[in-house]
């Protein structure tokens, strides 16, 4: 085993340990409970996972006498957001499995060291320049010559911590905005469209695809997935490819996300997809796999973890999944009361503007692959 521990599968009744509370946390717990397997939340703050989780407890992630205790409880470790600290993964592997290990954090965590991992892989990624001032981020605009988005290269999701940038533009008032910290500057692509590829892996190396959804952003916030997407099986091909060489370089575990663009059918072929970023976690674009496939992107994570056999990912139905964000989760009586709407509310308390409160999954009958 590439951890160092046992590889014989977890038996039912063993307990995952989750890193952070939020609705990625609380959609995993729930996938463990159907297949008769315990969860423990571990995070600074209470969250939606702690309302279903078998134990929670509160801790810093850097409280290393916490984390003990916390290892000593759970027979294996992952985790739903990807800004748990690498330091924290690496103490705990050491006590304990921890699935997918630390070396997706390192690259996911940082937006200069995901590009230029991705790059050394062969895979199409936008062009971009580390940039750790003002100045640099002026002579990176000029040097790229086209509008950009400078982004920070750590903490940043949801299109937080980016600005956009066009050539003559003020780069310190770009800078600033982004709080001035060591950034990336990104051209800008023009694309026909954004997908995702999410593929489970094992620890044996094995790999499960989900069809890749199309998904639409606004303000920086995935709004929309749908399956089928639309494109050719020999780009769908290419996706999954993409997402299993990203995997097998991480010696990753887990459910992996991998975003990209589609350029357009009169891009070559070998540059036709782009990879945009990776979220080493269950990702927002496969909520539709609980309704719409045998087993969800979540119980097959939980599966990898467990060292399970990994489930079927074949869907049968199209789906459609939006976002409810911020009071649009105050409608869930027609919602609730809709034909074939799949409802799922996350138990938030707060409805800020723009904050991800539940999603709705819409299916119908298969039309096609993709």
């Amino acid at each position: 085993m590439p951890d160092g521990f046992r590889a014989e599968p977890l038996p039912p009744g063993s307990t995952i340990g989750i890193l952070g509370s939020g609705q990625l946390g609380r959609m995993l717990a729930v996938a463990a409970a159907r297949l008769g397997l315990k969860t423990h939340i571990y995070c600074e703050e209470s969250g939606p996972a702690f309302d279903v989780a078998t134990r929670t407890s509160r801790g810093a992630f850097d409280d290393r006498g916490a984390l003990a205790a916390f290892a000593a409880q759970v027979d294996a470790v992952t985790y739903e957001f990807e800004n748990v600290a690498v330091e924290t993964a690496r103490h705990l592997a050491g006590l304990v499995p921890v699935r997918p290990g630390a070396k997706a954090l390192e690259v996911a965590q940082d937006r200069l060291a995901e590009k230029e991992f991705i790059a050394a892989l062969g895979i199409p990624v936008a062009p971009f320049r580390a940039v750790d001032s003002p100045a640099e981020a002026a002579a990176a605009l000029a040097e790229l010559d086209a509008p950009s988005i400078l982004k920070s290269r750590r903490l940043g999701y949801d299109g937080k911590g980016q600005a956009g940038l066009t050539p003559g533009e003020d780069a310190e008032a770009a800078w600033a905005r982004i709080g001035r910290v060591p950034a990336v500057l990104e051209k800008r692509i023009a694309f026909a469209l954004e997908l995702s590829a999410l593929v489970v892996r094992d620890a044996a190396g094995a790999h499960v695809f989900y069809d890749c959804p199309a998904n639409t952003h606004e303000g920086g916030i995935l709004r929309r997935s749908v399956v089928p997407c639309g494109l050719p099986e020999a780009d769908l091909a290419r996706a999954r490819a993409i997402a299993a060489a990203i995997a097998d370089a991480l010696g990753y575990v887990g459910v992996l996300a991998v975003e990209m663009f589609h350029l357009g059918p009169e891009a070559p072929e070998a540059q036709r997809l782009m990879v945009n970023e990776i979220a080493p976690r269950v990702h927002n674009s496969g909520h539709w796999t609980i309704e719409a496939c045998a087993v969800s992107q979540f119980e097959n994570h939980v599966r990898a973890v467990a060292g399970w056999p990994l489930g079927s990912a074949e869907r049968h139905s199209d789906a459609v999944m939006v976002n409810l964000l911020g009071p649009e989760a105050n409608d869930w009586r027609r919602l609730a009361a809709e034909p074939g709407a799949c409802l799922h509310l996350y138990g938030k308390r707060e409805a800020r503007a723009g904050r991800k409160m539940g999603h709705v999954t819409r299916l119908s009958p298969m039309r096609g692959p993709g």
